[in-house]
């Protein structure tokens, strides 16, 4: 039962954090957001969330953000490299740090986002950290939730602006093996609810559609909700493979990204999605969540 205090959310300011601020503000709970000294957290303050300084790499600073918190959410992940400042050491010190700071604090609930798969993949650097904070949760007793949601449509079909107003989606390896997605919106409201959710300590719950698609499929079905043709241009996984080879010492995160395409290219990465079924509701049809992106977008969908 909540204890009254705040949520705490750590990667507030990022779009899936920020998504899952309005989220749980949507259920009336109050929000306290983890915020790097020197990021930007005007939008957070004029939402009425209580801002909090402090880093993942700093275990104090993470003991104060959790005092008298009911619930911490994590979004934070330092592989994207969205910020200033984000790095594997993110993913692997700073995870740990959470980890420790929310047994000592002794919040009721610590919900992580993971990654789907993550306990299959020890060869994408990315992936396996999630299984290691995982773990690390599991080790010191914290009562987590740990959601494993697919890639995020929303974000990988963006790379370069809208894809469907260019008519041309873009793909690493082949645009026919089915894999699982999700929007960020949605699972910012997984999140939310996993809150509160009536799970036992320790719950794994893969998250996705009703079923595993194709970025091939995708450009079906987003061709028929627009009546345009939409077409896939896919990059072969070699070039990435290859530029991961020559990058790796380098520039780590291309090593990273292409063990990720190369795994996808198996056609494992699909969600057991009977668990998000049981606790969440019935997952969003593939249809539906490409016609929600594509009004996100702008675009007028046939019904």
């Amino acid at each position: 039962m909540s204890n009254g205090g705040p949520v705490l959310v750590v990667g507030g300011t990022g779009l899936l954090g920020g998504k899952v601020v309005a989220a749980l503000q949507g259920k009336g709970k109050p929000v306290r957001a983890l915020v790097r000294p020197g990021s930007d957290a005007t939008g957070l303050q004029d939402a009425g969330v209580e801002v909090v300084r402090g880093d993942m790499m700093d275990l104090e600073s993470l003991l104060r953000a959790m005092g008298g918190a009911d619930a911490v959410i994590t979004s934070a992940a330092g592989y994207t490299r969205h910020s200033k400042g984000d790095t594997a050491a993110i993913d692997i010190t700073g995870n740990a740090n959470l980890a420790e700071a929310a047994a000592r604090s002794g919040v009721r609930r610590f919900v992580l986002t993971s990654i789907l798969t993550c306990d299959q993949t020890p060869g994408v650097p990315h992936f396996w950290h999630k299984r290691l904070a995982e773990d690390r949760l599991e080790d010191l007793q914290v009562p987590f939730v740990a959601l494993r949601p697919g890639a995020f449509l929303d974000t990988v079909a963006r790379f370069g602006g809208d894809p469907f107003a260019k008519r041309r989606l873009a793909w690493f390896g082949s645009d026919q093996v089915p894999m699982t997605f999700v929007l960020t919106s949605d699972l910012a409201g997984y999140l939310a609810s996993a809150v509160d959710a009536d799970v036992a300590p320790g719950t794994r719950i893969d998250i996705g559609w009703d079923r595993p698609v194709s970025m091939h499929e995708i450009a079906d079905i987003a061709g028929r909700l627009l009546g345009e043709r939409i077409s896939v241009r896919s990059v072969p996984a070699g070039l990435l493979r290859g530029a991961g080879r020559v990058l790796g010492s380098a520039v780590p995160m291309a090593r990273d990204m292409s063990a990720m395409i190369d795994w996808f290219q198996t056609g494992n990465y699909v969600a057991d999605t009977a668990r998000q079924r049981e606790v969440f509701g019935p997952p969003p049809t593939a249809e539906d969540a490409v016609a929600r992106f594509l009004t996100q977008l702008g675009h007028t969908v046939r019904q």
